[in-house]
């Protein structure tokens, strides 16, 4: 007896399809630097995607995903019951939103502030649980975009470490868009070195290095980068934003 079999949906075939090129394009970036693709974590940003393309990104392999919005995580959330997934939050996270941040999300990877990192801390600590958290570096002169400065990331970085239901893992940064990608570089040589600094003034080890999207993740990777964030490389591109802003 001949058994059919379903096929798969065209929207799951284009993300399998759009995963295992990224991940080819690692490989690339990673032989190039000196490095293992293995080493790099690949960070699917999700924000404005569905429940469903999620689930086709995990059913591809991808098992990091980031979002930007409490109110659309909170939306998904049911949907997406079940997935063996680590949950990043990569975006500004208002200092009153922090206890909804805690119980959704695996990670902070924009923290920014003292007040939000003790926001955070106070959190974590109802929930009982450690929290993973990146420190974002602001290495622009965009003003609208969120970060620390540089000027102050040492006292931040000391701070964070002191706090008991916080785990600083390492640094974030978003740099500004450029048309020609290598222009870039410069910003991700820049975390690299702020990383390494850090290391030893802190006398801990940051594993994290996160920079990188889908128009320069291979350079951030030649660069250092232990993570990239890449979204629409995977899921196409984005819709007007169909959640309202949290």
């Amino acid at each position: 007896m001949r058994v059919r079999i379903a096929a798969m949906p065209a929207q799951n075939s284009a993300v399998a399809a759009n995963v295992e090129d990224v991940r080819e394009r690692i490989v690339g970036a990673a032989g190039r630097a000196g490095r293992h693709a293995g080493e790099i974590t690949l960070v699917a940003v999700s924000k404005t995607v569905s429940a469903e393309e999620i689930r086709a990104g995990y059913d591809a392999g991808l098992k990091h995903f980031g979002e930007s919005r409490i109110q659309e995580m909170e939306a998904k959330q049911p949907k997406l019951a079940g997935l063996a997934a680590a949950w990043h939050f990569i975006g500004h996270l208002q200092t009153n939103k922090a206890r909804r941040a805690v119980r959704l999300f695996d990670r902070i990877d924009s923290v920014d502030s003292l007040g939000l990192a003790q926001k955070l801390d106070s959190a974590a600590s109802e929930e009982g649980k450690i929290l993973s958290v990146l420190i974002e570096v602001h290495l622009g002169d965009e003003t609208t975009k969120s970060g620390v400065l540089e000027a102050d990331l040492d006292s931040l970085s000391e701070a964070v470490m002191a706090l008991s239901h916080l785990e600083l893992r390492g640094l974030m940064t978003v740099p500004p868009f450029f048309d020609r990608s290598e222009d870039v570089r410069p910003y991700f040589r820049k975390l690299r070195g702020l990383t390494d600094a850090l290391d030893t003034s802190l006398g801990a080890s940051l594993p994290v290095l996160s920079m990188g999207m889908s128009h320069d993740f291979e350079i951030a990777i030649e660069e250092g980068a232990t993570e990239v964030r890449v979204g629409t490389a995977i899921f196409g591109e984005r819709p007007a934003q169909p959640f309202a802003r949290p």
